[in-house]
């Protein structure tokens, strides 16, 4: 059982759209989903080049035919002294020339955890403005569910030559000296903690964090709560979505940072306030609590006495 925060900020911004109407209302924005109902229509397709984005184990046990497995340890910079962090531009371009994709290609992205893997690799690639990609609602569930095969075979590759925009927005990131800066002032950006309420209030310290805790003057909603977990795995509808987000009490021009453990499920929070419901002003901090932890000198807060570790 998943617990989700609670803690928030306790005023409410409701749409200025009834809430009849707001039930119903499309996502904003549909260019980075798909449904697994389409993907039987489009896989196959040359052009199309889907990504079992989960460990090498489970995808060698069984994946979408013809997906190629791509995991967050392939997109990470190993050059910091903390996991996590987000590949250079010359190394996502080696990689996907080794795994034959090319610039023209669309990825279609999935996991088995409601997305939340996939989206990191959306986020990576949405910085280096390669914006081709979509991610499977409901992942591996919804294929299942609509017949769409699996098998353990390995993907015959020809290697390519991708490279990626010469020049890059990196326009949902920030990294911690810009925050470290905004916990200082009298800046009113919100700070969206996306993990769990016991790692949000320091009763857990995960492995790769140096200490429990928060950045200071965080809130929190846990990432989990924009998916139907223990169901679907999907993505929950838009009025579902507004009502969760509403409780930030802010408009959606309004400054936003994400952050979880390591950047991954404030990734999916990231696709969700930006794809789905078109707040403008979102960035996610690559590092996150893995990286802000390390440092002694960076402020952060505590409320549980008792840490568990794990």
């Amino acid at each position: 059982m998943i617990v989700s925060c609670t803690r928030y900020k306790e005023k409410v911004q409701e749409e200025d759209i009834p809430a009849t109407e707001m039930e119903i209302k499309a996502y904003v924005n549909t260019e980075h989903i798909i449904e697994a109902e389409d993907l039987i229509i489009l896989s196959g397709q040359e052009h199309i080049k889907i990504i079992d984005f989960r460990k090498p184990s489970a995808y060698t046990n069984a994946h979408i035919e013809g997906a190629l497995n791509v995991w967050r340890t392939d997109i990470e910079d190993p050059s910091y002294p903390y996991k996590g962090m987000m590949a250079k531009k010359e190394g996502i371009e080696t990689l996907f020339s080794k795994l034959g994709i090319k610039n023209e290609d669309t990825l279609v992205v999935y996991d088995d955890r409601g997305a939340c893997d996939a989206a990191r690799l959306w986020w990576v690639l949405k910085n280096y403005d390669f914006e081709s990609v979509k991610l499977l609602n409901g992942g591996l569930k919804a294929w299942k569910k609509v017949g769409g095969s699996l098998n353990n075979k390995a993907v015959s590759i020809i290697p390519s030559v991708f490279i990626l925009p010469e020049k890059s927005s990196f326009g949902v990131w920030i990294g911690k000296n810009e925050i470290k800066e905004i916990v200082a002032s009298k800046e009113n950006e919100i700070i969206l903690d996306t993990r769990n309420i016991d790692e949000f209030s320091g009763k857990r310290q995960k492995i790769g964090a140096s200490k429990a805790g928060r950045i200071p003057k965080s809130i929190c909603i846990d990432w989990v709560e924009a998916i139907d977990y223990e169901g679907t795995q999907k993505f929950k509808s838009y009025g579902e979505l507004a009502k969760i987000y509403n409780r930030m009490g802010v408009s959606k021009t309004h400054p936003i940072i994400t952050y979880c453990h390591s950047g991954v499920r404030s990734a999916h929070t990231t696709f969700v306030l930006t794809e789905l419901l078109g707040y403008k002003n979102v960035r996610n901090y690559d590092g996150s609590w893995v990286e802000w932890s390390y440092y002694d000198e960076l402020s952060f807060e505590q409320d549980s006495t008792t840490t568990i570790k794990g």
